[in-house]
């Protein structure tokens, strides 16, 4: 079994904000970028520039915490003012308390099965 989390969130960009948006998300990337545990962080925009989709994954639920933790302290305001999460899947094990932290998406869970990742 993997200790990986992975999950998509979807989101609509709110209206006029598009510009904001992408600023934001510059900045999340790089952040990102030097937490250890995060494995994958990639951003997907609809070509209207209307719906993105997030794909992250992380090592294991300490690495889910810790971006949490500096996704909430760092950018949560900003990305709640351009974004509004409409559906999410959590992909993995996560431990209770990364659950609840996770819960506030209130995304469907799916357990790991069977597979790999490169």
């Amino acid at each position: 079994m993997s200790d990986t989390i992975s999950w998509n969130l979807q989101l609509k960009v709110r209206e006029g904000r598009l510009n904001d948006a992408r600023k934001l998300v510059s900045e999340m990337v790089v952040a990102t970028r030097q937490e250890p545990g995060a494995l994958g962080y990639e951003w997907f925009l609809s070509a209207d520039g209307k719906s993105v989709h997030i794909n992250e994954c992380y090592a294991n639920s300490e690495a889910v915490l810790a971006h949490i933790t500096n996704f909430g302290s760092k950018f949560g305001e900003r990305f709640m003012a351009c974004f509004e999460p409409t559906a999410a899947t959590v992909y993995g094990q996560p431990s209770d308390k990364a659950r609840a932290a996770l819960d506030r998406l209130h995304p469907a869970y799916l357990a790991w099965l069977d597979g790999f990742h490169r």
